[in-house]
This record gives structure tokens, sequence and C-alpha cells, in this order.
């Protein structure tokens, strides 16, 4: 969140040209905490507060930058000052970066970085979006099990200021396969001239560059680790994800498993709200919701083949919104619960039928809840409510009851099967749960309802 409160004072300490004073703010507060204060000042006055600190120090505040003032940060610094800091940013936050920025920027920019660099960037930029390789960083620490516990904590001294954590190395042959994993308290207990093959841990717990994110989410999840390590097609270490990207990874999977489950298309980018034009929400939104209006038009038709239906009976008029909302809100409840455990690795498409079962005793109790509810309340609240010839109020009640309790029942199977329906087919379940679950209820409730009141009171 932006904070305004020393924004008059940091703009007096610029005019002042009090760069002691800017220095003292910016090394004395946390990256984080001076991005949020100087976020609301203008991109030449950021510029300014930035010039104060050291390379690396102006590095990590301007990545806990918004992705908006990056980019307005980009274009006023010269090719020498953007190289420098990108020199010393994080690999992976170095990646995302010139991945937001123009074609001409990047190709100003590349030759003023040095070939490993280049490399090193261009190798992270090739993994696609959503993979595991599209996050990691290549600033992982690397020992050799041949290396003695002394040795290896000399060179993590040395190395500590460009890797992204030290608190685990990740012991590998000649080769760069991962045979072990060390951490840091193992190496400092254990006696100096001990070999770190004798003291690693080789039980390695990896994933391939080419899985999903959110399987490499999982695994951190499941092993609490602090990074989880990953191996090329050829087997060999080509980079580590941190929990810090596993958080970014959750988030921005929670966001589109949302953005989704309410039928917005488009990119899920988290925090992206304010800088996302009204046009590009418009084109976002429209899609579903003009087809769904589209097919909400079979509702329609629906009411009016059983208009006379409800001319002769007003009382079933009255309680129609219920069931389909009951109906949307069941299959909702129940679209959300399967969704979230497929999301978590609990269950896959293999549990359908241990989860249909759940669901249905889930739903049967609900209906006869329900049921006695909506019968109760019809007997008790309706009794003057006039009658057609022949009908009671009694059968009237237990055909709306009836009716909410199979719909409770439908829509709470049809809410559990469909996402295990499309995941088993490889797509994301998100997409067939609400508004689009809402709306087939919504016309299987009308159908459910019609048809009871047809058979049980003979209309």
């Amino acid at each position: 969140m932006h904070n305004p409160l020393l924004v008059p004072e940091l703009r007096e300490m610029l005019a002042c040209g009090d760069g002691d004073g800017l220095r003292e703010f910016c090394l004395e507060s946390h990256p984080a905490t001076v991005a949020d204060f100087i976020a609301l000042l203008e991109p030449a006055e950021v510029r300014g507060v930035l010039a104060t600190v050291p390379p690396r120090e102006r590095a990590l505040i301007f990545s806990h930058l918004d992705p908006a003032m990056e980019f307005a940060l980009t274009e006023l610094l010269s090719r020498k000052e953007l190289a420098e800091m990108v020199t010393h940013m994080l690999a992976d936050e170095r990646v995302d970066l010139l991945q937001r920025l123009t074609d001409e920027q990047r190709e100003a920019l590349m030759p003023a970085l040095t070939a490993a660099e280049r490399e090193d960037i261009r190798r992270l930029a090739s993994y696609p979006d959503g993979t595991a390789g599209a996050v990691m960083t290549s600033d992982y620490a690397a020992l050799s099990p041949s290396e003695s516990a002394a040795q290896a904590i000399e060179r993590l001294r040395r190395e500590a200021p460009d890797k992204e954590t030290i608190y685990y190395a990740y012991v590998v042959d000649e080769k760069r396969r991962p045979v072990g994993f060390i951490s840091l308290r193992d190496l400092i207990l254990a006696p100096a001239q001990r070999k770190v093959g004798e003291i690693m841990q080789r039980d390695v717990v990896y994933a391939s560059a080419d899985d999903d994110q959110e399987k490499v989410a999982q695994l951190i999840a499941k092993y609490d680790l602090l990074a989880l390590p990953l191996t090329g097609a050829d087997g060999t270490l080509v980079g580590i994800v941190t929990h810090d990207d596993v958080i970014d990874v959750i988030r921005q999977e929670h966001t589109e498993d949302v953005e989704k489950f309410v039928g917005i298309a488009g990119e899920h980018e988290v925090g992206a709200y304010l800088r996302t034009s009204a046009l590009v929400h418009f084109r976002n939104r429209a899609g579903w919701v003009v087809g769904l209006a589209a097919l909400g038009l079979v509702s329609g038709e629906i009411y009016q083949a059983f208009d006379t239906k409800l001319d002769h009976l007003l009382l079933l008029a009255f309680y129609l919104p219920m069931i389909a909302s009951t109906g949307g809100n069941t299959g909702s409840q129940a679209a959300m619960v399967v969704m979230r455990s497929l999301a978590t690795g609990e269950i896959s498409g293999q549990h359908a039928l241990q989860v249909l079962w759940k669901e249905a005793r889930v739903a049967t109790l609900m209906a006869g809840v329900l049921g006695l509810l909506v019968f109760g309340k019809v007997m008790l609240m309706e009794s003057s409510a006039a009658m057609p010839v022949g009908m009671t109020l009694t059968a009237v009640a237990l055909a709306i009851g009836l009716a909410l309790s199979v719909q409770v029942i439908t829509s709470t199977m049809a809410g559990a099967l469909l996402p295990l329906l499309v995941s088993r087919l490889g797509f994301d379940p998100a997409v067939v749960a609400s508004p689009a679950l809402t709306t087939t209820v919504d016309i299987t409730g009308l159908l459910i309802y019609f048809g009871v009141a047809t058979l049980l009171l003979g209309l």
C-alpha cells in the first residue's frame, strides 16, 4: 500500500539537495518500505531518490516498485544507469523487468550487459509462462561433494552477496547434476575438514523446470522447503524456486481462479486493476456476460411454456426465485470445494466416484432439511391462499418441498461433477464454475420445479 506520510519531506529534501538525508532514509528502512513511500512521487523524483544510494540497494528498492513506475523509470534512466541497476538485480527479477521493456529498450540495453548476464537472461526467458522455469532464479549456491566444510563456508561467504539464498546449498557432481543438499547450519556445525559429500542429505526433492508452477508451489508447501531445485531436460541443476517466489505464484493462481470463477477472461495479473483500462475490463467481462444472458433466454422460454399452469396456481410463482437461488448456491458451494481440492492436489479426476458419493450424501442431508423447511413454511404461511378445486395446500407444499430437494441434489452433483470432468479433460475447472454453473442450474431448476408440480398436482 502506498504511504503518503513522508512525501512532502522527501520532496523538500530533493529540493534542498539533501542527498545524505535521502541516503540515510533509504538505507535504514526495508526496501519495500522505501518503495511504498516513494511510490507517490513523480518518476523524475523517484530517480533522484534512488540516485543517492549504492547500485545494489538501488536495485532492491527498484524491484519493489509497481510495474508502471518501473517502466516509467526505465524511460528516464540512461543506458549506463539502467545496465548498472539490472546487473545488481536478482536473476528472476531482472528477466521480469526486461520482458516488460519495449523491443527498442531491450535491444539498447542488452549489449551493455556482460555475456554471462545476457546468456542467463535468454535462458530464463525461454521458459513459457506458467512453468516453474519462468519463476526460477539462477542465483543459487552450488557446492562440490569433495569440498571440506571450511572450504564450503568460505565459498558461501564470497558468493553470498550475489545469491538469492545461501541457507540451502545444492551439491552437484561434475556434470552439475544434483546429488544432495546441505543447510548452512549443518556446515557450521560440521568439523572443518569433513567433506561436504559426507555431511549432505541425499534425498533431494526437486522438480523439472518445465513443470507447472502450481506443482512446484505444492511441493514447497508439502515439504516445508525454503527453496526447491529445478533440473533441465538433461538432469542438470538449472535453478531454484524460493519460498517468496511461491507466494507470488499462489497469489497469481488464486487471482486466476477467482476471476475465472466469476467469468472474467483475459490476463489474470495480480495488482493490475488500476493499471487496466476500462475498455480492457469490458472486453474481459463482456463475453461471458453476453453469452450467459443469451443462454438465460431459455429460462424465459420455460416460463412461457408453463405460464398457464402459473395462472391456475399463482402460489407456485412465489417460490420460483427461491428454487433458482438455492440451486445456484448449492451448486457453487460444491464446485468451489471440489475446485479447491483439485488446486491443492488433494483430489484428481481419478477420485470422481469418491467425490460424487460424498457430495451425494451431503446433498441428501441438505435437501432433507431445506425440503422440510419450505414444506413447513408453505403450510404455516400460505394457509389463506386460494387453492384450485380438488387441490389441497398439503399437496402444493409437498410439491414445492420435493422440487426444492431434487434441485439441491442435482445442483450439488452438477457442481461437483463439472470441475472433475473438465480437469480430467485437461482444462482449467474454474471455467465451468459460477456464473456458468449458476445459469445452468437455473434452467434445470425450472424444469424440475414445473415437472414435479405437473406430476404431483396434475396441472
